[in-house]
């Protein structure tokens, strides 16, 4: 093979794996049930925590998350059942903590940390 034909080779064989790495990115960032994801959508009830900063989402399924956010006001939606995206604070802790939880518990309920990137309002009061 001459140079030109192994450049030309080595850059088609980059472009075509470019989308699938680009592809399997954005599953992994949209994958919520993954315990070990560091970007997390959780659905839940926003209530007040134990700072003047600090709230937590309640989520359906008993899991509960401390949250806080610098870009998003939190405050405005105490009460409300919300989506919030973030990242989850020491990811890979938190899911090996959560694995080994799911394995020695009857009944583990997930507790985390996350600081709040983005929330959506899903309705304006919370069903328990």
């Amino acid at each position: 093979m001459t140079s030109k034909t192994t450049l030309t080779y080595l850059a088609l064989s980059g472009m075509l794996l470019l989308p699938a790495i680009g592809m399997a990115g954005k599953a992994n960032q949209n994958e919520t049930s993954d315990k070990d994801a560091k970007v997390r959508k959780i659905t839940g009830c926003l209530m007040k925590g134990d700072s003047d900063h600090e709230y937590e989402v309640k989520a359906a399924n008993g899991a509960t998350w401390e949250v806080k956010s610098d870009a998003v006001n939190l405050g405005q939606h105490v009460g409300h059942t919300v989506t919030v995206t973030g990242t989850v604070n020491n990811a890979m802790a938190h899911g090996a903590k959560e694995k080994v939880k799911d394995k020695t518990m009857d009944n583990p309920n997930e507790h985390g940390h996350m600081t709040v990137t983005n929330m959506k309002m899903v309705s304006e009061s919370c069903k328990e």
